[in-house]
Parts: structure tokens; sequence; C-alpha cells
């Protein structure tokens, strides 16, 4: 019996390169401009074209300013406007698919696939970029990959891959009100380490998993890089197939049919076996916040750092064994990234936020993860509540969740951030970042230290 994920390799197998690799037809090749351009250009030094270059989309997000009325070629870090130019001229050249910065539909690639309906179930999705993983959220099988193969890819058509071992995580039970994916997450990671993934390919299940919405399953896989996963797979349900229908990158009208039937294929047989087996009672995890520089280094809210934690992380943290995260000051406060910058995570940051300031002295700054989200979030009144709480009011990008040698928090303060990595100076040299879901970041910017949305609500607004 067969796994949802030995079923799609086996869909897309089209050769044995006899030394233990398969050759793997790849359906969607993304790119951005970090490596877009770069790519491009490199294949066509070499003589080679895109094969079909209608599988091949470039978005603009990583080094784009996040500016609100950002020019067209405007970067977040100097320099920085050049990939943005090579990009565009590249992809042109090339005759891809280009989502520019002015586009309505730009945004950060993991947000935008979904949206677009560039990332379906079933497909083979790869991009140079290490959370890609979380287009399985949609039942895709989706990984991040170097440069070089994405230069291979679009060449042929195809990539050399070892199959991976396999893992299923089964989460039982249902998360209480105000636990969210990433905190589902980030407890995964914290319970069996950051190398707990094994780089397997991990099908999630569960009835936990199943009253996730798309937009928390898409967060959960976003993560599973950071529990060294090669991938991450969601078999697709009524939710998915509700989500993914009508896409303008989707099957057409008289297509929709026949594909709505091969989605609801897309499982693992029932007595399927996996390598590896994980159990998790969803009744056990509660809001986590990270302490360290890895997000294995996390914790629930509450939770006081461990005895024997790394000395290197507690340095660099400016803390020590015994502390208590909840209370700490905080300097700032970031919401975006394509783990926490979709609508559902703006709206559970407003419901905080809504008729309350940000704490004096902390800069707090949110980045809608694409152009739609920014629209939704408008068309609810969100941005409003945003801007009158404190917070800056960003035009989509990865924005800062990544430091790209330009605008950053000053070394040594102390943020909280609803981003993926906490990696020392990620956020930039010397910032201390704190991974959490967007409310309790939001939480915390209002009472201006590490805190639960309850106690923002106990608290009557300030703190």
């Amino acid at each position: 019996m067969a796994t949802l994920f030995d079923k799609l390799w086996e869909m897309h197998r089209i050769g044995d390169a006899g030394d233990g690799e398969d050759l793997i037809a790849i359906d969607r090749l993304l790119l951005h401009e970090r490596t877009g351009g770069v790519a491009l250009k490199s294949l066509a030094e070499n003589g080679y074209g895109v094969r079909d270059a209608g599988r091949v989309f470039a978005i603009m997000d990583h080094i784009v300013s996040f500016r609100s009325g950002r020019s067209r070629d405007e970067a977040r870090s100097p320099g920085g406007e050049a990939f943005i130019v090579e990009t565009r001229a590249m992809a042109a050249q090339a005759g891809i698919h280009l989502i520019d910065t002015d586009n309505p539909a730009q945004g950060i690639v993991h947000v935008v696939a979904p949206e677009l309906g560039i990332a379906l179930p079933g497909l083979t999705i790869a991009c140079p970029d290490s959370h890609t993983c979380s287009l399985g959220a949609l039942g895709a099988l989706a990984w991040g990959i170097g440069s070089s193969d994405a230069e291979h890819a679009m060449a042929t058509g195809a990539l050399r891959l070892m199959k991976p071992k396999q893992m299923r995580v089964t989460v039982t039970g249902k998360l209480a009100p105000g636990v969210t994916a990433k905190d589902l997450a980030l407890y995964l990671i914290a319970q069996y380490g950051a190398a707990g993934g094994k780089r397997c390919a991990i099908e999630f299940t569960g009835e936990a998993i199943s009253a996730l919405e798309i937009e928390g399953r898409l967060t959960l896989c976003n993560l599973a890089v950071e529990f060294a996963a090669f991938t991450a797979l969601i078999a697709p349900d009524e939710k998915t197939l509700a989500y993914v229908s009508g896409r303008t990158f989707g099957p057409q009208a008289e297509q929709e049919a026949a594909a709505r039937a091969h989605w609801a294929s897309l499982r693992s047989d029932a007595d399927a076996t996996f390598d590896e087996e994980i159990f998790l009672d969803a009744a056990d995890v509660q809001p986590q916040v990270s302490w360290g520089t890895s997000p294995e280094h996390t914790a629930s809210l509450g939770a006081s750092v461990p005895d024997g934690a790394d000395p290197r992380a507690l340095a660099y943290m400016g803390l020590k064994a015994g502390d208590g995260v909840r209370g700490l000051p905080i300097g700032g406060a970031f919401i975006g990234s394509c783990t926490n910058g979709r609508l559902s995570d703006l709206k559970a940051a407003a419901d905080i936020l809504k008729g309350r300031r940000v704490a004096p002295g902390i800069r707090a700054v949110c980045v809608p993860g694409s152009q739609a989200v920014r629209r939704e979030a408008a068309a609810l009144g969100i941005d409003k509540i945003f801007i009158e709480a404190g917070f800056e009011w960003g035009e989509p990008g990865c924005a800062m969740c990544f430091y790209a040698g330009g605008e950053t928090f000053p070394a040594g303060t102390r943020v909280m951030s609803s981003t993926n990595r906490n990696f020392e100076g990620r956020q930039g040299p010397g910032v201390r970042t704190h991974l959490a879901s967007p409310a309790v970041v939001a939480a915390s910017a209002i009472a201006g230290h590490i805190c639960a949305p309850a106690d923002i609500l106990v608290e009557g607004g300030g703190a």
C-alpha cells in the first residue's frame, strides 16, 4: 500500500538515474528576484533556453522595499534594485510569467502561489527557497532547491532526486481557542528538536490537522523545513478543493470536474506504512514563544528558559537558565512573512490591537504577505486598526523576516516576530528575535513586554 508521497512520486517519476536517484518531472518552477535574474542569465550564457516557459513564474518578494508607496525598482538594501531590474529583464527575455513589483498580484512567493492557483494538489513545485514546503498544505509535492537546480529544472523540466524516507505526524484532539498552527509547529520542533524531521517527507494528519483552515495548514507546512524535513504534505480534503477552485492558474471550467476527482483521490492508503511516526495530543499545545536562536529553543509562554540551555544562545539573547520569557521588555514587533503574513494572521492580530496603542518606544511593523492580502485587509478596515495602534503598514514582501543589509532594528533590540527563524542576526546584527503567533506578537507590542493576549484583556488595554 502507498502513502500520498509515494503516489505523487510515482506520478512524476520519469526515469531511474541508475545510482539510486530518480528523475522527477517538475510541473511548476518558482523564482524570486534574489535568484531569478541570476539563474536565467546563467542559463542563457550556458546556451540553454527555458524548456516550457509557461511553467516558470518569477515573483518579486525578497528584497523589494516594504516602504508604503515604494517606487517600482525600490529595494530595501543598497544595490538591491539591480536584482529587481535584472530579473525583470531576464524574465521578459525568457518569456516566463513575471509578477512584478507593481503587479496587483505581487507578494511573497509562498503566499502568492496558493492565491493564484500556481500551487495545486498533486503538482510538483520547486523553488530556490527553503520554505517552498509551505505549498504541501494543498497536497502538492513542493520543496526548496538551489539556484543551479533551478537552472536544470528550467532547461530540462526535471530534477534528479534520491527519494527521502517518510514520516507521519498525527495530531489527535483539538487545539484550544487561541492556540494556532504556529504554536503547533513550534511545539513539535521544541519537543523533537530542529533535526527531528530527519530529512523525511512528512505527512501531517489527524483531527487537529483536519480542523485547521487552509491558511493555518500553510503555516504548519511552512515550518517543516525548520524541523529538517524534506517537505511536508497534507492530503487534500473538501476545504482544499474549495480553496483552490477557480484560481487564476488552476484548471479551466471544463477541466474542473476531472481535476476535483483527481485531487480527491490524493491520499495515503489506510494501511500505508511510514518510516517514522510521531503522535501528538493537541490538548498539550499552548501558545509558544522562542527564547533562543533556533526554533527548537521554544517553550510555552509561561515557561522558563530550561537548565542546560545552549550557552551561546543564552549569551546572544541576554538570558540565563531559569529566566522567564514572559514579561521581558521588547523594543520591536514584526507581523508578516510567508509564515504568518496572510489575512487570517492579520485578523488575529487586529482583534488584539483594536482600540489599543503600541507601548512607547517600540517600533511595530506589519507587512501583508501579498497585495491581495493588503487589499482584503483594507476592505475590512484592518489597515486602519494597525495604523491607529501605531504600526507601520508596509507594501508586500519578505521585509523584516530577514536582514538584507538594509533597514532593520537596532542591535540588541528584543523583537517579537511572526516569522520563521530566530537565528543570530536573522533580523539584523545583534537583534534578538522571539518567534510567536501574530496574536502574541500584537499583545506584546501593546504591553511593551512579552505576554499573552489574555494578559492584555485583563489589563484593559494598557500595560
